[in-house]
C-alpha cells in the first residue's frame, strides 16, 4: 500500500530535508517516527523535493509504502507529531495508487520569500530584513525576464549532482505583505539547488540600483553561477505550495 503524507515544518533546527550521515535532517526525523509508532525495524520516505538547511516549508509532500492498509491514521497521526517535536507537523495521510510518487508526479512548485523592512524581535526567524529603499517595480521587470528563461545554470548552486538546468517559471513577482513587508512568490514545474534564493539575491542587486534589467538579462545569458548576486538568507524562504 502507498500512502502520501501533507507536512509542514520550521527549517532552522534542520540541515535541510534529505537524510544525511551525522545530521538532523527533517527526513531522517519523520522516518524514525515512523518506524517508531509502526514498530518497524525501518521506514523510508521520498519527498516532492529537497530543501537547504534553514529552508522551511508550509506545504511538503511525501510517499511511503508498507505492507499493510493504516487502519487508524488520526491515532497514527497524532503519535506522529508527538514523536517529531515542535518544529515538524504532520497534517494529513491518505492512501493514493501504488504508482503515485511523490517527486515525480508533481506538476509546480511555489515558493516564498519574505523580506520585511522593519526589525521585528517575532519574525527575525522567519524573514529577510530588507533595506528600505528597494525598488520592487524595478525588481519585477527583471523578474519578468524569468518567465521566458529556460536554462537558470546562472542561478544553480556549483557542483549540483543534476542531470539538467531547464526549469519553466511561470510566475515571479514581488507582492506588498502589510506595510513593511513584501513576498516574492515563484512558481516553476521544478527547481535547482539554491536557485530562488540566487535569483532573490540577484533581484534584490536590481532593487539596489547596482544591477540594470540589461544587466540581469546578461547575468541570465552567461549561464554562470559567478556572475549572479549572493544566495539569499535561508531562513526568509518557504516552499509553499505543491501541485498534483
Amino acid at each position: 500500500m502507498r500512502y502520501f503524507m501533507r507536512l509542514s515544518y520550521r527549517g532552522l533546527p534542520f540541515h535541510g530535508w534529505q537524510s544525511q550521515p551525522g545530521a538532523v535532517t527533517v527526513q531522517a526525523t519523520i522516518e524514525q517516527a515512523m518506524a517508531t509508532a509502526l514498530r518497524l525495524p525501518e521506514m523510508r520516505i521520498t519527498g516532492a523535493g529537497r530543501t537547504d538547511t534553514g529552508v522551511n516549508a508550509r506545504m511538503m509532500v511525501a510517499h511511503f509504502d508498507v505492507e499493510h492498509p493504516l487502519c487508524d491514521i488520526p491515532r497514527l497521526l497524532h503519535s506522529l507529531n508527538t514523536l517529531v517535536g515542535p518544529d515538524i507537523a504532520l497534517e494529513d495521510i491518505y492512501p493514493v495508487e501504488a504508482t503515485a510518487h511523490a517527486r515525480f508526479d508533481a506538476t509546480s512548485r511555489t515558493y516564498h520569500y519574505y523580506a520585511l523592512e522593519r526589525k521585528s524581535p517575532f519574525f527575525y526567524l522567519l524573514s529577510w530584513k530588507a533595506p528600505k529603499g528597494l525598488d520592487y517595480d524595478k525588481m519585477n521587470e527583471a523578474a519578468q525576464q524569468l518567465l521566458t528563461t529556460q536554462d537558470f545554470t546562472s542561478f544553480a548552486k556549483l557542483h549540483a549532482d543534476t542531470k539538467t538546468n531547464i526549469c519553466h517559471v511561470t510566475h515571479a513577482a514581488w507582492h506588498p505583505v502589510g506595510d513593511d513587508g513584501h513576498v516574492f512568490v515563484i512558481t516553476a514545474d521544478r527547481f535547482l539547488r539554491n536557485m530562488v534564493r540566487a535569483v532573490v539575491g540577484t533581484l534584490v542587486e536590481v532593487g539596489r540600483g547596482k544591477l540594470s534589467l540589461e544587466g540581469f538579462a546578461d547575468v541570465i545569458a552567461q549561464r554562470n553561477r559567478c556572475a549572479a548576486g549572493t544566495s539569499m538568507p535561508p531562513q526568509a524562504l518557504y516552499l509553499w505550495d505543491i501541485k498534483y
